[in-house]
């Protein structure tokens, strides 16, 4: 391990927030230790007593423990970076996304597979409107699949670039995206603990760069009304023992594997499940559209982005499904156990999948099912979806629906500015 003066210790919380401290690398071995009633909050720092929090106990500790040897380097001066595992006397948090991404890894290795997780992020460069709001950020000349100045005009992005290099986290690429100034980030794949470790560094990371320069770097789905919405894309492969790709089999006609076809069938089978946990803000549903190519349809495809499962053109070592309905303010780690964990349980239950998506899903759809309209409704699907709930774990998914019923409700409860624009000339 290199010398650092001190350890910036995160762990993601139930809404994806990176939790943690510094520690001086002197009292690093031991860990930290937080409120367990973290658990508790929501965005609005309110406190609800969902199952699991303890705040009605106490509030006592929980603490995060990390490998020392895993210590990597960070983006700020003399301090390193460690993504901690959490537990509660000596047990692992129930609530814990980490945790539950181990649990669907170690169902996937008794199986005889080891899943391979890669992440694809959008987002949204703002800057302030004058008025202490936000605004699109200035790209003047900015176009789709651009780089440079075009797009870039103060070289934000190379600087992500390259502080994430130096902090090890491993970008496939960068490039503007449709809409401006919308941007495409895309990590390299690896064992699906560390992808979505990196994943979680890298969005930190990426946010406070952003910030050093006065701007605002947001993975929201939906920030813009006028502009299209960010995804999160969770691409997935199972490296088999022989460590091939067990999704590829060249004597299929298209190439997948039955495992393939299984996998799919368990991501069609819990789509509207899958939904609140990949979706989990009032705000992801003004991205959840149809014609929005989004993961709205429950269908998938061959190298369609119209579908929620879209299968690589790739064959052989880089074939892989790639999830879309997520968006950058799920929690990732969570969101990568959700789609393995139902992938697994198409192949437990050697599910088929319908045929693949032949329209082209803007104007028009074979599909006739699609994801909940709203959060409360996709909150409703998942708590019926007995299996999946059984799979991630009962505790964290009871935790997760309280918590995010009162998001909703205060949601419904509030008056926005719209309903004020609408209605209050006329009554």
């Amino acid at each position: 391990m290199e010398t650092y003066d001190r350890i910036r210790v995160l762990w993601p919380d139930h809404l994806g927030l990176a939790r943690g401290k510094y520690l001086p690398i002197r009292y690093a071995d031991k860990g930290a230790y937080h409120c367990m009633a973290l658990f508790a909050l929501g965005y609005d720092r309110e406190m609800t007593p969902a199952p699991g929090t303890r705040m009605l106990e106490g509030l006592p500790d929980l603490h995060a423990s990390f490998d020392l040897e895993q210590v990597r380097a960070g983006w700020e001066p003399n301090t390193g970076v460690a993504v901690a595992d959490i537990s509660f006397r000596g047990e692992p948090v129930e609530m814990s996304s980490r945790h539950a991404l181990r649990r669907a890894v170690a169902a996937w290795e008794e199986l005889g597979y080891r899943p391979k997780v890669g992440i694809e992020l959008e987002a949204y460069i703002l800057q302030p409107d004058g008025a202490g709001g936000w605004s699109p950020w200035e790209t003047p000349g900015g176009y789709v699949y651009g780089t440079g100045t075009a797009v870039d005009p103060i070289g934000l992005l190379d600087e992500i670039m390259r502080e994430a290099a130096d902090a090890d986290l491993p970008i496939e690429s960068i490039n503007s995206e449709y809409d401006i100034p919308q941007f495409e980030l895309t990590l390299h794949y690896d064992d699906a603990l560390k992808a979505c470790d990196e994943a979680f560094l890298f969005k930190v990371l990426a946010r406070e760069v952003a910030a050093r320069h006065g701007l605002m770097l947001t993975f929201l789905g939906k920030p813009l009304g006028d502009r299209g919405g960010s995804g999160l894309h969770v691409n997935v492969s199972f490296e088999d023992v022989n460590g091939h790709n067990a999704l590829n089999d060249e004597t299929a006609e298209d190439g997948l594997s039955k495992l393939a076809h299984q996998a799919i069938g368990g991501m069609i089978a819990h789509h509207r499940g899958m939904t609140a946990l990949l979706a989990p803000t009032v705000n992801a549903y003004k991205r959840l559209r149809p014609g929005q190519l989004s993961g709205y349809w429950n269908n998938w495809g061959y190298d369609h982005r119209g579908t929620t499962v879209r299968i690589s053109p790739e064959r052989g070592p880089g074939l892989r499904l790639e999830h879309r309905m997520a968006d950058g303010a799920a929690n990732l780690h969570l969101a990568a156990a959700t789609v393995l964990q139902a992938a697994r349980l198409g192949v437990e239950g050697d599910l088929t999948p319908p045929p693949a998506e032949t329209q082209d899903c803007l104007e028009s759809t074979d599909a006739t099912e699609h994801c909940p309209d709203s959060l409360r409704l996709a909150l409703d699907a998942l708590e019926a979806d007995t299996e999946l709930i059984e799979a991630l774990g009962p505790g964290l998914v009871e935790h997760f629906v309280v918590i995010k019923r009162a998001e909703w409700e205060r949601f419904a409860s509030a008056v926005t500015d719209w309903e004020l624009s609408e209605y209050l000339p006329f009554h």
